[in-house]
Formats: C-alpha cells, sequence, structure tokens
C-alpha cells in the first residue's frame, strides 16, 4: 500500500469520525478530511471556473503592486483544480493534504494523466527536502512573512505558466 493510499485512508476514517461525533453533539455536520461522494461534472466545472479566476488574479496583483498575493492566488488556483478532478472522481475534500494525496493516488491507479510537478507543487516535503520554488512554500513565505513584493518577476511568469498548463490538464481529465 503507497503513502498515498494510506494517507486516503486517514481522511476517510477522520471524515467519517468528525461527521458521527457531530451527529452525537446534534452539530451541524463538517469535516475536515475526505468524504466519498457522487461524482459531479456541474461541480468540477464550478472549480475549474475558480481556478481561472484565480489565475486572473496571479496577475492583476502583480501588476497592482500585491505581488506577495499572487502566490496565494498562483496556489489556490492550482488548488481548485485538484477539487475539480477530486469531485469528478466522487470525492468531496476539506483538507489540503487529503486533496494532494488523493490526486498522487488517482495519478499512482492510473485513473488521471497528470504531470508529477503538479502534485510536488503542492505536496509539503521533509524539510531538509523543501525547494523554494514550490508553490506550498512560498505560499507560506509570503502569507505568514512581512515581505510584500516579489522582486523575481520569473517566479509570477513561472507560476502563471504552472497554472495555465493545469487548468488544460484538468480539463482534459474532466472532459474526456
Amino acid at each position: 500500500m503507497s503513502q498515498a493510499s494510506r494517507q486516503i485512508n486517514w481522511c476517510l476514517n477522520k471524515t467519517n469520525n468528525e461527521l458521527e461525533e457531530c451527529k452525537k453533539l446534534s452539530k451541524r455536520p463538517k469535516h475536515r478530511g475526505l468524504l466519498k461522494i457522487k461524482p459531479d461534472i456541474s461541480e468540477a466545472r464550478k472549480h475549474i471556473k475558480k481556478a481561472e479566476h484565480n489565475l486572473k488574479a496571479v496577475s492583476r496583483f502583480s501588476e497592482i503592486g500585491f505581488s506577495d498575493w499572487s502566490i496565494s492566488a498562483g496556489f489556490y488556483c492550482i488548488y481548485q483544480c485538484f477539487l475539480a478532478i477530486a469531485v469528478k472522481f466522487g470525492y468531496e475534500s476539506r483538507n489540503q493534504i487529503c486533496t494532494v494525496a488523493l490526486i498522487e493516488w488517482l495519478s499512482e491507479e492510473d485513473k488521471i494523466d497528470i504531470d508529477v510537478k503538479f502534485i510536488d507543487t503542492l505536496k509539503h516535503e521533509e524539510m531538509e527536502k523543501v525547494q523554494e520554488s514550490k508553490v506550498i512554500d512560498m505560499r507560506e513565505d509570503y502569507t505568514y512573512g512581512a515581505k510584500t513584493s516579489i522582486e523575481n518577476s520569473t517566479k509570477i511568469s513561472k507560476l502563471i505558466k504552472t497554472c495555465k498548463e493545469l487548468i488544460d490538464n484538468t480539463k482534459n481529465i474532466i472532459f474526456d
């Protein structure tokens, strides 16, 4: 059993436990994991639209002097693509680690054709393996740090290119 597969099982169990707890306490059902649902192409289409919306924000934030926010918009562009794929295959995710594990597992199972570079860009790594170019790491640096601009404009250009490629790849996965 792969690491991604073990992570998926943990995420599904986490959700079941949280939903049971909500039921016991008569609370609104909510979870922070992965839930098996009916596949929904209409909802997948909405996530793609949100990804495209976030892609526009990457450029616009940079143009108006808020390039630090470009990184977050790029991160969420990629994440919305992953959510589109998840819902197409019948999963609702409310946890970034679970979402990334699901995409990795779908790829391992040959259910989707996606370049591992897209998965890696949102995947947390051990500290000694951290790469500056990973969107997840850049998002954390620019969201929680004090920098308000990105000095290296090639980071934004690369991020836009990555987002465009993934949106196209996601559309192929959803609609083919």
